[in-house]
């Protein structure tokens, strides 16, 4: 953990693009309230296959006229080198400075036949420095439990370090409940030469079904004893929340005590679990 020590600490959210005029007023609420708290900066997901491109633009500019900094994410999968670079243009045009390049998921349906120019987030780090040079500060993803797509745990880390050689600034984990976990990778890659901030992704417990389902589909473990906690609560929704802030609160300080670069909260556009999070913290208040 030597290497994320010497970083000044980054505290963030991730929005995912409303899909209704309910959501976007829903979403406004939530970016007035957690503004007040002054993150460094705001993620804005991006569909498989682009499906929500325009409202990825659309969400990070509301982030961006809240006085926040935004940084839209960038999946290349399917896309061409033409797309990438018009959404790249278009980013740099509206004052934009940073961006979450990943490969992204494969549209169901397409299996290995995704078509487009990237078959990797490394190429689309490449290809960002190549057309845009040093304007954009460049996140990719990191996977403390191993991507589930990856062959071995030695494959992952090569393909960590090569997004990183690529020309990425710093890395955001997906989320994990077991600081062993988060600390382990970050030991992996510094034996490997990487040295840039792995900042951890931070998902509050709020929904047993809904973390299930999310866990099982990119890979994330929940451990067992939480699992099992969270199945006996389920029917007890204030219940199953305390609880949750106590599980996660207690991962936070161990991960901000252990050396981490800062916290990347997966919001899930609501307000409240957050800023519990923050304020249970006493993280530092920005004022936007």
């Amino acid at each position: 953990m030597d290497s994320q020590k010497q970083f000044t600490p980054t505290y963030s959210f991730e929005f995912f693009p409303p899909k209704t005029d309910q959501g976007r007023d829903k979403l406004r609420a939530t970016l007035d309230e957690l503004r007040r708290l002054g993150p460094d900066y705001i993620s804005v997901t991006f569909g498989a296959g682009g499906t929500t491109r325009s409202g990825t633009l659309e969400t990070a500019l509301m982030v961006r006229d809240a006085g926040i900094p935004p940084a839209p994410h960038l999946s290349c999968i399917g896309a061409t080198r033409t797309e990438i670079a018009d959404i790249l243009d278009t980013y740099r045009a509206e004052g934009i400075r940073r961006i979450v390049a990943l490969r992204g998921d494969i549209p169901s349906g397409m299996g290995a036949q995704t078509g487009g120019d990237f078959h990797h987030a490394n190429e689309l780090v490449a290809f960002i420095r190549e057309h845009s040079g040093d304007h954009f500060t460049i996140e990719v993803a990191a996977y403390p439990e191993f991507h589930p797509q990856a062959p071995s745990a030695h494959a992952d880390l090569g393909y960590f370090k090569q997004k990183v050689e690529s020309g990425a600034d710093g890395a955001i984990t997906q989320y994990f409940y077991s600081a062993e976990a988060y600390f382990r990778f970050v030991d992996d890659v510094e034996r490997l030469g990487v040295a840039v901030p792995i900042v951890p992704g931070i998902m509050p417990i709020t929904n047993y079904a809904q973390l299930v389902r999310f866990s099982d589909a990119c890979g994330a473990e929940i451990p067992r004893w939480i699992r099992w906690r969270l199945a006996d609560l389920q029917d007890d929704p204030e219940a199953l929340r305390a609880f949750g802030l106590d599980v996660v609160l207690n991962l936070c300080q161990r991960l901000l005590e252990g050396g981490a670069p800062g916290l990347h909260f997966y919001t899930m556009n609501q307000t409240e679990p957050t800023r519990s999070l923050w304020r249970a913290l006493g993280l530092p208040r920005r004022e936007a």
